[in-house]
């Protein structure tokens, strides 16, 4: 919902860059190519070519042309998102959560540092807060696809908070919760929030429609921790999702509040 305020130039630059994430996202996920790990060190490869003036030879990164010229975005993010899906290809389970942190820098964070730069408003100050908020989006979509994931052979719940709550592989692979996979759950809800709520300083350091699409980006994670605390955390073998009506009354609220907290020219 938060593209669709923006101007034309702008959604066109963040299209192409979620399309992109999408396709490497594809490479790792739904097996349509024989060899993922190949596949991604030829994306690489041609994000060198495009930073080095000449033509990608995939459409995925071709497409990326016009927000690399027009937008000064840097290589470092998008190399930082093939990594993440290699790392997917090597690694189905993170002993803590600060491993899985370390995880969200390669798989989450890029994409907000991308979007920064695309509004022309990447500084150190504002590319942490948005590494909270896009950490705080990871956590809360691994929540939600707790049984899907498992299915792939993957489990972005901190084994450390599994072996606490006293949850193992059946829990996980089951056609429903147990109260001590939705205790987890939980917790990984409440990291989620506070990673919010140490990230929505971001809203009011901006100022005309990024304010309002960033607000709709932190708006979209406050309403996904609402939805999953209504579903009592119960997210196996059901799709927990917010409504849209939540959603838009959440996005007035965070905008609201950054249009109390700054005047969108503050440099952080």
């Amino acid at each position: 919902m938060a593209a669709l305020v923006l101007p034309r130039d702008i959604r066109r630059h963040l299209l192409s860059v979620y399309g992109f994430a999408r396709f490497v996202d594809d490479v790792g996920d739904e097996g349509r190519v024989r060899d993922p790990l190949r596949m991604l060190d030829d994306v690489d490869a041609d994000l060198d070519l495009l930073y080095t003036g000449r033509l990608p030879r995939l459409p995925a990164v071709r497409a990326l042309t016009p927000v690399v010229e027009t937008r000064a975005v840097p290589a470092e993010p998008f190399h930082r998102l093939v990594e993440a899906n290699r790392r997917d290809q090597t690694v189905g389970r993170y002993g803590t959560f600060k491993d899985l942190l370390a995880y969200c820098e390669l798989s989450a964070n890029p994409v907000g540092h991308i979007v920064l730069h695309v509004f022309g408003l990447a500084t150190a100050g504002r590319m942490a807060l948005s590494d909270r908020v896009c950490t705080a989006l990871q956590i809360v979509e691994h929540c939600q696809d707790v049984g899907e994931d498992h299915a792939r052979g993957r489990v972005y719940l901190p084994e450390e908070d599994l072996r606490r709550f006293g949850c193992g592989e059946r829990d996980l692979a089951g056609e429903t919760t147990p109260a001590r996979l939705r205790d987890v759950v939980a917790l990984q809800t409440t990291r989620a929030e506070r990673l919010l709520d140490e990230g929505e300083p971001l809203v009011s350091s901006m100022g005309g429609v990024a304010r309002v699409a960033v607000a709709g980006y932190v708006a979209g994670g406050r309403a996904t921790v609402a939805a999953l605390r209504r579903a009592g955390h119960d997210v196996v073998g059901r799709a927990v999702r917010p409504h849209r009506v939540r959603l838009l009354s959440t996005w007035l609220g965070v905008l609201a509040r950054g249009t109390r907290g700054g005047n969108g020219r503050g440099r952080l």
